[in-house]
C-alpha cells in the first residue's frame, strides 16, 4: 500500500515538473511575455533620438519663445537631462503590440503599468490644451477637411522669398529643404524633429510636418500630447533594420527617452 502512495506521489510530481518545464520561461518582474522579452533582447541595441533642452535669453527668438508660452509648452521644451537607457528600452519592448487590431496604449516597467495615452501625456505636460469630450483640435480638423491646407500659403510662410517646395517630376509639392526655409521655420524644425515627431532626418521637413509648422505660426491649436502618444505607439511597433555599414548593428532609434524616463 505505501509503495502505491509513492509510486503515484512521484507521478504527480513527475507530472508537475514537466509542466513547469513546458511553461515558457521569462522575467515576469520586466516583461509581459516571453514576446515582450524577445521584442527586448531584438532591440537593445538601438539607439535613441534625443529630446533637445531649450535654454535662450530673453532677447533670443522671441516670436518662438512667446509662442511656446502661449501654448503652454515650457514642459515640452524642457524635459529632464538625463534618461534611463534600460528603462526606455524596457517601456519600448513591453510597449510592442502583440495583438493585431488591438491598440493597447500601455507598457510595463518594473513591475508597474506604464499609459501612455493622450490624457496621461498631457496631464504629463501640464495640460497644454484642454479640449471638451470628443473635440479636436483646429490642427486636426484642418487635416479632416477636404480643402485641407493651401500648400501654396504654407510656402508663402515657411520660405525665404523665392523659394518652395521641392517637388516630384509630376509637379507635386513633396518637401521644403533646410536651405529654403525662414530661420523662424528652422527654429520650429529643429524642436519637432526632436521633441514632438522624433527623426534623424532633418535636412528638410516632409508635407505633413510642414503643415503642422503651419498650424504652429498661425496660432492654431495643436493637441501636442495626442501627437506624441501616437508617435510612441509606431516606434514601439517599428521593425528591425540593419545598418548599412555594420551588419550585427540596426539603424533604427527610439524617441522620447527622458519623456518616458520621468513617465516611469
Amino acid at each position: 500500500m505505501a509503495l502505491r502512495k509513492l509510486s503515484a506521489k512521484r507521478s504527480r510530481n513527475d507530472a508537475a515538473a514537466e509542466g513547469t518545464s513546458a511553461a515558457p520561461e521569462f522575467d515576469s518582474h520586466r516583461f509581459r511575455s516571453t514576446e515582450h522579452q524577445q521584442r527586448f533582447e531584438a532591440i537593445k541595441g538601438w539607439s535613441f533620438h534625443r529630446e533637445r533642452r531649450v535654454q535662450l535669453r530673453d532677447n533670443e527668438y522671441t516670436d518662438f519663445q512667446e509662442e511656446i508660452a502661449h501654448r503652454r509648452w515650457t514642459s515640452l521644451v524642457t524635459p529632464m537631462a538625463k534618461f534611463d537607457p534600460d528603462v526606455v528600452l524596457e517601456f519600448y519592448a513591453n510597449a510592442w503590440p502583440t495583438e493585431e487590431g488591438v491598440r493597447d496604449m500601455r507598457s510595463w516597467v518594473r513591475g508597474q503599468w506604464i499609459p501612455f495615452d493622450e490624457d496621461t501625456l498631457s496631464q504629463f505636460l501640464g495640460d497644454p490644451l484642454v479640449l471638451e469630450e470628443g473635440q479636436e483640435c483646429e490642427y486636426s480638423q484642418r487635416r479632416n477637411r477636404a480643402d485641407g491646407f493651401d500648400e501654396e500659403v504654407i510656402a508663402q510662410l515657411l520660405c525665404i522669398p523665392g523659394q518652395d517646395f521641392a517637388r516630384t517630376a509630376a509637379g507635386r509639392r513633396v518637401r521644403i529643404m533646410c536651405t529654403s526655409m525662414t530661420t523662424l521655420t528652422q527654429t520650429w524644425m529643429t524642436l519637432l524633429l526632436s521633441n514632438i515627431l522624433p527623426s534623424d532626418h532633418n535636412s528638410d521637413l516632409p508635407l505633413p510636418k510642414c503643415q503642422l509648422v503651419y498650424a504652429i505660426l498661425t496660432r492654431m491649436s495643436v493637441h501636442v500630447a495626442q501627437l506624441i502618444a501616437n508617435a510612441i505607439y509606431l516606434f514601439a511597433g517599428m521593425s528591425p533594420t540593419r545598418h548599412p555599414l555594420d551588419l550585427n548593428k540596426s539603424n533604427r532609434a527610439l524617441g522620447f527617452p527622458a519623456l518616458i524616463t520621468g513617465l516611469c
